[in-house]
Formats: structure tokens, C-alpha cells, sequence
């Protein structure tokens, strides 16, 4: 059996997944059970199991998420705002260690979460 993510697994295409964007340095696609109307999930290449594991270094691909985040906010016409959420390990709900953006959109999301 193997030992990569299921988020590695649809990087490497062993599995498939809707994917609405993708380029040298990240990989976004639609949750197979969204919280939301709108639940895309924005994911590093590079293996990054948290977000409390990102290295100084890091930091310009961080950005890039989020500026991912932020593009694809408009190409899918997310005109009445979103979320983004970062969960950061087991007590943060963090399910698959491997770091992801949530974002979600598309009904009122209520304060605070969880």
C-alpha cells in the first residue's frame, strides 16, 4: 500500500478529482464532500504536511496560495464574498496531512466556525 496522500495521489493523477485549476506550483479542485456550494480545495505541488511544517523558505509559495485563492475567487464568480480556511493539524480538524486551502463560498458562512 502506498504512503502518499490522497492529495499526492491527485497530483501525481492516480486519482481522479475535478480539477479548475493547476500550475507549476499548485493544484485546485472541488471537494468530494463540500461544506459548501462553492468548495474548492487549493493545494501546494511541493509535499508540505501543515501548515505549522512551512519553512521560512516557504513563504513565496504561501503567497502564491493565496493569491491562487484570490484568482480563482473571480474566475468562479465568488462576487458576494468567501472564505478561506487553513486547518493546521489533528485539533484543527486537519484530515489529510498535507497542506490545503478551503475555500467556500456560495451560502452565508456564520461566525465563529466549528
Amino acid at each position: 500500500m502506498s504512503d502518499k496522500t490522497i492529495f499526492k495521489r491527485i497530483i501525481d493523477r492516480e486519482i481522479p478529482a475535478d480539477i479548475v485549476y493547476e500550475d507549476d506550483l499548485c493544484l485546485a479542485f472541488r471537494d468530494v464532500a463540500p461544506q459548501a456550494p462553492t468548495h474548492v480545495l487549493v493545494i501546494p505541488k511541493q509535499e508540505i504536511p501543515a501548515l505549522a511544517d512551512a519553512q521560512d523558505g516557504d513563504a513565496p509559495l504561501l503567497g502564491h496560495l493565496l493569491d491562487t485563492v484570490r484568482r480563482l475567487a473571480v474566475q468562479l464568480g465568488l462576487d458576494g464574498g468567501y472564505r478561506v480556511v487553513i486547518n493546521s493539524g489533528p485539533d484543527a480538524g486537519q484530515s489529510v496531512d498535507h497542506l490545503h486551502l478551503h475555500l467556500l463560498a456560495g451560502r452565508p458562512l456564520r461566525w465563529p466556525p466549528g
